[in-house]
């Protein structure tokens, strides 16, 4: 009977001897990958297979510390691709799209409209629907009607100039057509390429002896990665337009006004693309392009829908990183049957332990899938928790046989578990009551507001916790947060262990004792890696004030809270003296946070523990000294309400609360929550309560809507 091939033996399996195989095989296979990706363009195999690599290597390292190789990838830096061409800040910001997976979710994302914009049930909202294209998204600028900028999406605030590839592309006008454009047109689309042409190209590919690529997507990204803009010519690259970015002028008053408008100028617009009246119509739109998905000669995984009309859309605003006016509804997920070999238990920044399944490695829809969240204890007990519950009654048990999905097409979950095939012996999983860090601390259950126990476990070791202070410098580095390029997850590791980086000010003073530390002699480093790494450093050290605020890792406060606080103090000089106040129990201070739109008791509650610990205050003393904060823009300043602060309260029956919010915002000013001393202007409606009692209180100005509608000009 021939010997099982090492690559398909679970970690938890595995002999020293074939650990050690195994981990000389992986380092030769990432170490060819990396090559292929970086400094070629032109990757064999997907994303998520080449994560599945590392991902083995990295769980072979843990349970093998001691065959760690000197030419291991988790010591190893990759160049990385974006190194090649310059940054490109967005005049507007390209922003995702929130995402819809059931019929229900459509539904009430109409209804959300619908009340947001006070539209009665007969009153109709016509959509824009068209197929998501799965693809590389590009905003082209134009100046004069001439092509002057392409860059790609990047963080959304920042993307990478590819101006000279992008005039390759048959599809991308240099010139506009048509008269009277405006000055300044930023064309926003996909970069994609056909299935046929994908075909064709892996032949030619083969015939010359090159690399082949392992999907539509991964060549057009990299064919747009050439550093000479004659490989990319060469490529079959496609372009459909469907948004916008800055503009001068409006062309037209909707959003299939505007997919017209951009014909007109000589782009290629989705023919599939069409104009819904109703929920039903949108969901039998969903249902027909599903059913052509698997003919169509591009890859794409959902369908999106905006409101038509562009007043409705700027009235309805934005909501953290996202407009409210439209939404991706993505295609079901797709399912596999696998076996669960372990459940692992990982700390995050805020000592939450989260069990991660440890899955016999499967294909679910075209990505190889080995690990899978359970959420907490009670998920595992199978009585819900953070997820949507197993079937009732089914515990997760080590060695199950279970169906997993992958939801949105993203995050791998499990949805039942096949108690036929359950081993015998199998025992229920017991979650652990120490923690897995080197201190062995308490495990503690959460308790809610109303005094139950919650779902989520964590550590007692607090900022002693040496998971917990890894999981801050990531979060730090990570792409939301501060983006530097070259940090990941593994480097933060490794640095941390060598104790070269404890806290994040030592990141930025990393270069300075490199002389001492000498990064380029570690293996797997070199003096191109590590000059990359400085490089991608010091190009951070200016950052928003939104982004620090969420880097700062302060519990409850994730990317909306960091920008509603980052709005509401505009620079971080004002915003951290405030917060010092409130850690002292300044009871102004709490008053004018809690004040503050989407910022309550739990906001507050963080923030004075966060700037109530000394060792806290330490850090960010000695980070701020490294860095440049930049403050919130300022606000427009040719309203008559610019810079005032507006408090909404009672029922306002020309617009929703919600939407006088969004315009206040629109138009300078800031929209807080409740009544203080800094309140320029209360509008009350009927029912206005003790909000209207504060105010007259204090001897803030009280506007009727008719009033307040008539200073702000509307």
């Amino acid at each position: 009977m021939p010997a099982k091939d090492p690559s398909k033996i679970p970690v938890s399996d595995l002999t020293s001897v074939q650990a050690k195989g195994e981990l000389k095989r992986l380092a030769y296979e990432i170490a060819l990958n990396d090559k292929r990706y970086y400094q070629e363009d032109a990757p064999k195999i997907t994303d998520a297979a080449y994560d599945a690599l590392r991902d083995r290597n990295a769980a072979i390292e843990k349970r093998f510390p001691h065959l760690i190789r000197p030419d291991s990838p988790s010591k190893r830096v990759g160049a990385a691709p974006t190194g090649r061409f310059k940054k490109v800040r967005h005049a507007v910001p390209m922003l995702s799209l929130d995402n819809a997976f059931s019929e229900d979710d459509v539904r009430d994302f109409v209804g959300r409209i619908r009340r947001f914009l006070k539209l009665g049930e007969d009153e109709k909202i016509s959509f824009s629907a068209e197929p998501k294209i799965d693809g590389l998204s590009m905003s082209l600028r134009y100046e004069d009607g001439e092509l002057v900028t392409a860059a790609t999406r990047g963080d959304g605030t920042e993307g990478e100039d590819v101006t000279a590839n992008i005039k390759t592309l048959k599809d991308v006008p240099k010139e506009l057509k048509g008269r009277n454009l405006p000055k300044v047109v930023e064309v926003r689309g996909e970069v994609y390429m056909t299935k046929a042409a994908f075909l064709k190209l892996n032949e030619r590919q083969k015939e010359a002896g090159e690399a082949i690529f392992a999907n539509p997507r991964n060549s057009a990204a990299g064919s747009l990665r050439q550093k000479d803009p004659a490989i990319t010519a060469s490529r079959p690259l496609g372009f459909f337009a469907y948004a916008w970015g800055e503009m001068s002028e409006m062309p037209a008053d909707s959003q299939s006004g505007m997919i017209k408008w951009f014909e007109h100028c000589g782009f290629d617009t989705n023919p599939l693309t069409k104009t819904c009246h109703s929920v039903e119509e949108l969901l039998a739109f969903h249902r027909h392009i599903e059913e052509r998905r698997a003919r169509l000669d591009y890859d794409i995984d959902g369908v999106v829908y905006k409101v038509d009309r562009l007043d409705w859309q700027e009235r309805l605003g934005f909501v953290s990183r996202s407009p409210r006016w439209a939404i991706a509804h993505k295609f079901p997920a797709e399912r596999a049957i696998t076996v669960l070999n372990d459940i692992e238990i990982q700390v995050g920044r805020t000592g939450a332990l989260t069990p991660v399944g440890k899955l016999e490695a499967v294909g679910v829809g075209g990505v190889i899938v080995q690990n899978v969240t359970l959420h907490n204890e009670d998920y595992i007990k199978g009585i819900g928790g953070d997820g949507e519950p197993i079937r009732e009654g089914r515990d997760i048990r080590i060695g199950d046989t279970v169906v997993i999905q992958r939801a949105g097409d993203v995050i791998p979950q499990v949805v039942d578990v096949v108690i036929d095939k359950r081993p015998h012996g199998a025992k229920p999983y017991h979650f652990p009551k120490k923690c897995p860090c080197p201190l062995h601390t308490d495990v503690v259950r959460e308790v809610t507001a109303t005094g139950e126990e919650g779902a989520r476990a964590r550590c007692t070791g607090e900022f002693a916790c040496p998971f917990q202070k890894i999981e801050h410098l990531k979060l730090f580095a990570s792409r939301r947060a501060f983006d530097i390029e070259g940090l990941g997850e593994k480097q933060v590791e490794l640095f941390f262990e060598k104790g070269w980086v404890k806290e994040p000010a030592d990141i930025f003073t990393l270069e300075d004792r490199n002389a001492k530390i000498k990064l380029e002699e570690e293996e797997g480093y070199g003096e191109t890696s590590v000059g990359n790494l400085f490089g991608a450093i010091r190009e951070r050290r200016a950052i928003s004030l939104d982004r620090f605020i969420y880097a700062l890792g302060m519990r409850h406060v994730g990317e909306t809270t960091a920008l509603a606080l980052a709005r509401g103090y505009g620079s971080w000089k004002a915003f951290h003296e405030a917060c010092l106040k409130v850690a002292k129990g300044d009871e102004e201070a709490i008053a004018e946070m809690d004040a503050l739109d989407q910022i309550g008791d739990t906001v507050i509650d963080s923030i004075k523990a966060y700037f109530g610990e000394s060792h806290n205050k330490g850090i960010v003393e000695r980070l701020i000294k490294q860095i440049d904060i930049r403050d919130v823009a300022q606000p427009k300043k040719d309203t008559p309400i610019a810079g005032k602060t507006v408090v909404f309260t009672g029922a306002l029956e020309k617009m929703t609360r919600e939407e006088a919010k969004a315009m206040a915002e629109r138009l300078g000013a800031k929209a807080a929550g409740s009544v203080s001393k800094k309140t320029d202007y209360v509008v009350a409606g009927p029912g206005a309560g003790s909000k209207l009692a504060d105010a007259k209180k204090l001897g803030i100005k009280v506007l009727t809507e008719d009033e307040w509608l008539k200073l702000v000009g509307q």
